[in-house]
Parts: C-alpha cells; structure tokens; sequence
C-alpha cells in the first residue's frame, strides 16, 4: 500500500477526490446469490476486469430446466434399462462408420498417447453421439443455475463456474457467453468441465487454441490424454464376464478400484468366462441385467473410464460400444 502522505501534493488531491467520491457510492447490487464474492475471487487470482465479469453474470440465467434435469439423471436406472439408451444399432454403426472415416487420425492419436481407438470413439458415441448432439444450454446459465442456486452439488458446480470464469480465450471454442453444453456445463464433443479442458484438453492440431466443439485433432486427442493422465494401460483388459458358482457367497466390494487379485474371486466362487492371468487385480461388479443379476470382473482401465464418469453403468455402456465397434471394424484396424 502507499502511503497518501508520499504522493505528489496534485496527486494527493486526486486520490482523495476519488476515495470520497467511492465511499460515496451505493455497492453494486449483485444479480446472483453469491456473485460479487465471486468476482472477487476470479479477480484477485487472474486480474480480470470486475466489471466485464458481472456483465457476463448479469447476463447468464437460472434455469428451472436445469434444475428439473439434474435430479433425473440417466444412471439412476438400472442396467437393462440404462444399456439400451447407448447400445442400439444405429449408434454402434455410427462409430463404426466414424472410425472407418478418421481411421488414420484416430490411430495416430491412440498410439501417441497409448489408448485404445475404439475407446475414443465410444467415448463420443456415449457423450454427444459423435457430435451431433453437444447440448444446447448456455454454459453460463448451467453453471450459475447449479453453483449459485443448487445447495447439494453447490460447491463442484461453483468451482467449475469460476474456473469457466478464469480460462483464457486461447481454451475456448467461442465467446465465453455463446458457449452451450449438457445442462451440467459440459462442452464439445466429449462433454469436457472447465476443469477438465484446462487440466487434460489439448491443441492437437497446433494453431494455439484449444477448441473442442470443432477441431476433431483436439477433440479426439483430448479424450484420449484424459484417458492416458488417469492411468489407462495399454493393451490390458477393461471388463470380463463373470460366472458365479451355485455355491459362491455374495461379495460386497467397492467396485471402482481393482484392489484384489482375480484368484481371489475364484476363491469365493467367481470365474471369469474367458481367460484373464490369474494374478491381474479386480474387482467385481454386479449389475441389474434383462436376464437377471449380471456379474463382471473390472481392471484399472475400467476404472479410468469411471474418472470421465463414476457411474458404472456408463463405464459399462462406453465399454460395451467399443467392443462393438472394435468387432465391426475388425481386428486388422481396431486394436483389442
């Protein structure tokens, strides 16, 4: 701080003609719950423009849509009636069509970062259906509808918010107020927080801007470095059918992280239907299927995908498409 005393004298006038005329204004009324603390902080961790800010708030609406969509999410269903929402002939041939298409980008990007291509793509099948459907909520309005005005998920929701609030221009695909997604703020192709594009997006195609609604390198290569930066690992399995024996005692385990070799499932009564090293760690899922109760052994690569959702059933519905997919192509341009 300076001191008053040690300005110029003109100067000094100055100041004070401006602190009076500032202690004389009303404080600015805030068009949000939450909103001026909000300035304040993006202001004082990136040196924006505080009136520029509250011209982007001002502007953004809460949405009773919004609101309403969010306490009905998709993986609130059960399993047989969750898989058939993303696993239908259309979306299968689809990514099958996509990969045929950008076969030599979509390979180059999964070897670079070590990812299986089927993946990828499923990825985008489940979030946007390959771009054709990446939301049409303003990104504004959904994060202030969720981080000012939706006490249960207030805190993620209002992190992200001011994470969309610090980005530079050089990570976004347009004006910050012009940008639409998921009615959960999520943007371009594969659905991407603020967080996750400034964490884990990339400009693959070099031309200095990160643009994940219309570059396709950047699109497909973002996936895959979330993918790589969360610990998948090449060439190692993602999910197996499970077999329970007549006799095997039911399990309750924590089925995100495989912590437990397979030989212990084997153990209690589980075995895998097709042939897994016995050592590979797991663990077991169980799921609501159209037949009944489904069991399967998951591995870390599982797990990854449970990072870009932690819903198991969507982990399951991306896993399932790319097997789709992979099995379409073929194995001469799909690796396993």
């Amino acid at each position: 701080m300076i001191a008053i005393s040690a300005l110029h004298p003109v100067r000094c006038l100055a100041v004070l003609g401006f602190l009076a005329v500032g202690a004389s204004l009303p404080a600015r009324a805030a068009t949000h719950p939450g909103q001026a603390e909000l300035v304040r902080e993006v202001v004082r961790d990136t040196g924006k423009d505080p009136q520029a800010l509250n011209a982007l708030l001002d502007a953004a609406k809460e949405q009773p849509a919004i609101l309403a969509a969010i306490s009905r999410p998709a993986e609130s269903k059960p399993w047989k009636d969750y898989r058939p929402i993303f696993l239908t002939a259309k979306r299968i041939d689809d990514g099958i069509a996509f990969y045929r298409e950008h076969r030599q980008l979509l390979e180059r990007i999964a070897r670079q970062y070590g990812v299986a291509p089927q993946y990828i793509v499923a990825i985008i099948g489940v979030e946007t259906s390959y771009g054709r459907n990446t939301g049409s909520y303003k990104v504004l309005d959904a994060l202030v509808t969720l981080g000012l005005y939706y006490p249960p998920r207030a805190k993620f929701f209002r992190e992200q918010l001011k994470t969309l609030l610090e980005m530079p221009d050089s990570q976004l695909a347009g004006p910050l107020d012009q940008l639409t997604g998921s009615y959960a703020g999520a943007q371009g192709w594969g659905q991407f927080m603020p967080s996750s594009i400034r964490d884990f997006a990339v400009d693959e195609d070099g031309d200095g801007h990160i643009d994940l609604q219309h570059s396709l390198p950047d699109i497909l290569a973002s996936v895959a470095n979330y993918f790589a930066r969360h610990g998948w690992v090449s060439g190692e399995p993602v999910a197996a059918r499970a077999q329970p024996d007549p006799s095997a005692e039911p399990v309750t385990v924590d089925h995100s992280k495989p912590l437990w070799p397979l030989e212990q499932f084997e153990a209690w009564g589980y075995a895998p239907l097709r042939r897994i090293p016995p050592a590979q760690p797991t663990t077991l899922l169980e799921l609501d299927g159209a037949q009944g109760p489904e069991y399967w052994f998951t591995f870390q690569n599982f797990y990854v995908i449970t990072r870009y959702n932690r819903s198991p059933l969507y982990a399951m519905a991306v896993t399932q498409l790319a097997q789709a997919i992979a099995a379409g192509v073929g194995p001469e341009d799909a690796a396993r």
